[in-house]
């Protein structure tokens, strides 16, 4: 049956010179919102706790490395916000999962371990390659307690990752096995999930934290102002952007080239060149030479000779008139 058109229909198409589907289509797309999950966080908080996880990343890769003597290399995969449900549904059972409050707050974490990561952190720290594997992966009281002090290590890295919005103390709670016996959040409420990748050697490994966001309000505030809105590395806490550049670009290598002299020869002499013959250059002995940095004449210099090493003096500095 064919569509019947209003009068309204009607003068749209004459008015505007169109279809009437032309019509419909210039219409704004009604997008459906889901009420049951509200973004408590916003998409720049959202980079912020990104920037903070990549500290916490870098700094407890460091200890790995150093700790089980191997290339460990940890990057922060996704930060986003979930149905808790969700969450419970994607964690393997039996599983390695210790739970944590924030002192002084209401927020509640847990720290989601893959098994296999587990069992390769206790078998080298325990002297062993890494690649064991066990016929049963359960971790038993004894693998728990030599994982205690990497869940020290990590509660310590997330404190200090933490400190640029405020001074959270993380404590430990509980070690379970079986997600359904953690009761992080209600299934319908959101949580904040922060995904890793832990690569060692061959081997690659996922690590999550997921934390409860009904809570979150107080740390959302300290996040939207001006002091973390862009998030240093730990190791850079207390320097001035200034400084930072400068010590950035004090470790940037720059080629240097010392001119002894110039002269001109004919090609056909040049031909001719063999082992032992001297070319007489321009220069006099008591001449300054030009220091080129970058291919631009930056100093003039005497030669000279330090610790058995060539090496020239610098006479003048010309870096103030130039652009490197």
């Amino acid at each position: 049956m064919a569509e019947v058109l209003s009068q309204q229909d009607i003068d749209d198409i004459l008015k505007g010179g169109g279809s009437f589907t032309e019509a419909k289509s210039n219409q704004k797309e009604v997008l459906p919102y889901d009420f049951r999950l509200p973004n408590r966080i916003s998409k720049t908080q959202l980079r912020t706790i990104r920037n903070i996880s990549e500290n916490f990343a870098e700094s407890f890769g460091s200890y790995l490395m150093t700790t089980l003597q191997t290339v460990v290399n940890i990057r922060v995969n996704t930060v986003d916000q979930i149905y808790y449900s969700e969450y419970v549904l994607s964690v393997p059972d039996p599983a390695v999962l210790y739970t944590f409050t924030i002192k002084g707050t209401d927020i509640r974490l847990v720290l989601e371990l893959n098994i296999d990561f587990a069992l390769v952190i206790v078998d080298r720290l325990l002297g062993g390659s890494g690649n064991s594997m066990k016929p049963q992966k359960v971790i038993t009281q004894i693998e728990q307690k030599v994982l205690s002090n990497v869940i020290d290590k990590i509660m310590f890295d997330l404190k200090k990752a933490w400190m640029v919005v405020d001074n959270l103390e993380f404590k430990l709670d509980s070690f379970e096995t079986d997600i359904d016996f953690v009761q992080l959040s209600s299934a319908n409420e959101s949580v904040l999930l922060i995904s890793f990748e832990i690569s060692i050697g061959d081997q690659s490994f996922l690590m999550n934290l997921c934390f409860t966001t009904f809570a979150f309000d107080p740390i959302l505030s300290k996040l939207s102002s001006k002091k973390v809105s862009t998030v240093k590395h730990s190791k850079y806490y207390g320097m001035t952007a200034s400084e930072l550049i400068k010590l950035q670009l004090s470790e940037v290598l720059l080629p240097v080239v010392v001119e002894l002299g110039e002269t001109q020869i004919t090609f056909q002499d040049l031909i001719d060149l063999k082992v032992g013959d001297i070319i007489v250059l321009d220069n006099k002995v008591h001449n300054e030479l030009k220091v080129n940095v970058n291919d631009k004449l930056a100093y003039y210099a005497y030669p000279g000779v330090v610790n058995n090493h060539k090496a020239v003096k610098i006479t003048k500095n010309l870096l103030t008139n130039i652009q490197l």
